[in-house]
Order: C-alpha cells, then structure tokens, then sequence
C-alpha cells in the first residue's frame, strides 16, 4: 500500500520507540530503486525513512464519517 502526504499512519516497527503510535506522512520519498519511503510526524518526534509495509492505514472515524455523509 502507498500513502500520500497528511495521511494518518500507525507505525509497525518494534525497534522504533514510536512503535504502535498513530502518526502524519509529512513527506514521500522515492528511493533510487523505485520504492516510497516515508517521514512521519509523531506527537512526540518524527521518523524518517519508514518503509510502506512497516505503515497500515489508520482508522479516522472524522473521515470516515465525512465519507458517509458524501453518498
């Protein structure tokens, strides 16, 4: 899964102290190999670097409801 700039994340990385936190992409980076990697901002600190498979989509109840209401 790829995600854009200000889209909410939860980080999965048990070596990270952010580990299990929800955090905002701030930045996308394309690796010279053509992979996305990310910065992401975090209510204490940001990590930078994260790789797409270490992220998962957050749930956002404000946005999931603003999607309802556009049916």
């Amino acid at each position: 899964m790829s995600f854009e700039k200000d889209d909410k994340v939860v980080l999965n990385d048990k070596h990270s102290e952010f580990d299990g936190e929800t955090g905002t992409v701030t930045q996308v980076m394309e690796s010279m190999f053509g992979e996305a990697t990310y910065t992401v901002s975090f209510d204490d600190g940001q990590e930078v670097g994260i790789a797409a498979d270490q992220l998962e989509a957050a749930a956002d109840d404000a946005d999931a409801d603003a999607d309802d209401d556009e049916e």
